[in-house]
């Protein structure tokens, strides 16, 4: 078992940024990869962003290609999304996911989450 819980959200003004962190604890983190999801009003939860277990490849949904950035540290068991120029659209819970695995070419997410920490972009 893994537990996730993530920070960083609020309410910023369009092309603003935000850091999400999500920290982990319980099972050996460095065995997982990372993933960041989100879920906006109405719609089912999306792929954001995953890394893998050494940090040295990411991926990210196009949507957010070149404006998001994922990294970690597993040193301190911590997973960041920084969130550069944000959009209106990118309005949503963004939640952290432990065990992501590619599938179809996409990304499923496992049934490791954290509660969500909340994006709002608007002027």
């Amino acid at each position: 078992q893994v537990q996730l819980v993530e920070s960083g959200g609020g309410l910023v003004q369009p092309g603003g940024s935000l850091r999400l962190s999500c920290a982990a604890s319980g099972r050996t983190f460095n065995d997982y990869t990372m993933g960041w999801f989100r879920q906006a009003p109405g719609r089912e939860r999306e792929f954001v962003s995953t890394i893998s277990w050494s940090g040295d490849s990411t991926y990210y949904a196009d949507s957010v290609k070149g404006r998001f950035t994922i990294s970690r540290d597993n040193g301190a068991n911590t997973v960041y999304l920084q969130m550069n120029n944000l959009k209106p659209e990118d309005t949503a819970m963004y939640y952290c996911n432990a065990g992501a695995e590619q599938s179809g070419g996409t990304w499923r997410a496992s049934r490791f989450w954290g509660q969500g920490t909340q994006v709002t972009v608007s002027s």
